[in-house]
């Protein structure tokens, strides 16, 4: 009798909580990604520049990884990356030029450290042409560059997915963030300008 008392009590919890609390913890960079693309959403502040920039400091935080061949410099890269932008712009450069050539210099740092490797040359490449085409976004008129610019950041998102899938360069807890991020805010903008078109 006492056996069966035990065996209908409740499972030992784990250390750090209840399976639910570990279940939502697990999530952590879902609703980080999603919730911050939904404030930019709901308070006005996404806009073609918005998109631009995200993209391109997206690849830019992808190659700081690569070329450190550390992944957790990633999320380092992100407050970097918007340091980057505002410097650039303080002293008179727009955010891009910044950001292209903080990407050159990590490209021969790594360079200088070893011989490159797919993953490096992967994420300069990715680098360039997004940063590519959210420059051209820029020149566009405003409704067609939130359309192109958004379309690039939600592209990154493929991007953040392989990288999640395959566990290179960054911590999948980026990947799935920024996944989380470039697909909301990327299409949800988009869908704004379509829709009151």
């Amino acid at each position: 009798m006492a056996h069966s008392l035990h065996s209908t009590s409740t499972p030992p919890v784990a250390a750090g909580g209840d399976r639910h609390t570990q279940g939502w913890l697990k999530g952590w960079p879902t609703v980080l990604g999603l919730g911050t693309a939904t404030l930019l959403l709901i308070t006005g502040a996404a806009s073609r520049d918005t998109l631009a920039i995200g993209a391109t400091a997206a690849a830019w935080c992808y190659l700081a990884a690569a070329a450190s061949g550390r992944p957790w410099v990633a999320w380092v890269a992100i407050p970097g990356s918007s340091l980057v932008v505002v410097l650039s712009e303080v002293m008179g450069m727009p955010w891009w030029a910044g950001l292209a050539l903080g990407s050159l210099i990590l490209v021969v740092v790594a360079l200088r450290r070893e011989r490159p490797d797919a993953v490096l040359l992967a994420q300069a490449a990715a680098f360039a042409a997004i940063g590519l085409l959210a420059v051209l976004a820029l020149s566009l008129d405003p409704r067609a560059g939130v359309v192109l610019a958004g379309l690039v950041l939600a592209s990154h998102a493929i991007w953040d997915a392989i990288h999640h899938h395959r566990r290179i360069a960054v911590p999948r807890s980026l990947a799935e963030a920024c996944f989380s991020l470039d697909l909301l805010l990327g299409l949800g903008l988009v869908a704004v300008v379509v829709f009151a078109w």
